[in-house]
């Protein structure tokens, strides 16, 4: 039977290009150029949260890597096994090496992915950079210290119920009911100090008179509070007294010449024997 070589050639051909055009659509799709240059930086965590191999990295909300591989390495310096992903990211994209890296989810359900927050420095991450990423919140953990919290509310609870310390004997003794209401009946009914200044109006009227001396300037007290004269002088002699402080350790001539002249009087009243 007759066979068309180059009918086959052709066919040939046509499948590889096919092929290789199904394979530039699948990559295309995950934003990943096979032609493109990029670098590889490396992302530490302590926990991980379920991320894998190939889940996407965003920076800003945009896809600009995936992640190549985990892997986990004993850390010598914090005696703890940590978690490297070896992450990829296109060429040209800059990251700044002040930048944040956590692991994100695409809605609540959805997959998980690591997310990078741009910072502010002038400096970008190069190949080979290492950056720490900050831990995803572990629910078990969380949810082991919810039940340690209400099991710790219970026992107050319990303790209160059971008239176990000062707020429980608050709760269930009634001898301090007792007594507060006891306290409240001799100060309605005036006795005692506390009584006597809620039940008498002598004590607040003498207030009130004192009150309106004061504002009135009368005595001592009342001009120190409203005459401005006495505060204008005390200001004055402060201010006198920091620029010359020599004056609180000077004699004044006037009190050395006084006593000359008490020293003369009381030399010339002793008359020699």
């Amino acid at each position: 039977m007759f066979r068309d070589e180059k009918l086959e050639v052709k066919v040939g051909l046509f499948i590889g290009v096919g092929i290789f055009v199904m394979f530039l659509i699948i990559f295309s799709i995950k934003d990943i150029s096979l032609l493109g240059k990029g670098y590889e930086i490396d992302v530490i965590f302590n926990y991980v949260n379920g991320i894998k191999e190939s889940s996407p990295v965003r920076l800003a909300g945009v896809n600009v890597g995936e992640v190549r591989k985990l892997e986990l390495f004993y850390d010598d310096t914090s005696k703890n096994t940590k978690v490297r992903l070896d992450v990829r990211i296109r060429g040209g994209v800059k990251i700044s090496d002040d930048s944040i890296a956590r692991i994100n989810t695409l809605g609540l359900l959805g997959e998980q992915y690591l997310e990078i927050s741009p910072g502010i420095s002038g400096d970008f991450l190069r190949d080979g950079s290492i950056v720490r990423g900050h831990d995803p919140v572990n629910v078990g953990q969380q949810m082991e210290r919810m039940n340690e919290l209400f099991s710790s509310m219970a026992d107050i609870a319990g303790n209160i119920s059971d008239g176990k310390g000062t707020l429980g004997k608050i709760m269930t003794d009634d001898a301090l009911y007792n007594d507060l209401t006891a306290v409240f009946g001799k100060l309605a009914a005036g006795e005692g100090t506390m009584g006597r200044l809620l039940a008498e109006d002598g004590i607040y009227d003498d207030l009130s008179v004192i009150t309106g001396r004061l504002r009135e300037g009368r005595g001592t007290i009342g001009k120190l509070l409203v005459e401005e004269k006495i505060y204008d002088d005390m200001e004055g002699f402060v201010s006198d007294i920091k620029a010359h402080p020599w004056k609180l350790l000077h004699k004044t001539r006037e009190r050395d010449n006084k006593s000359d002249d008490d020293d003369k009087k009381r030399g010339t009243s002793i008359s020699p024997r």
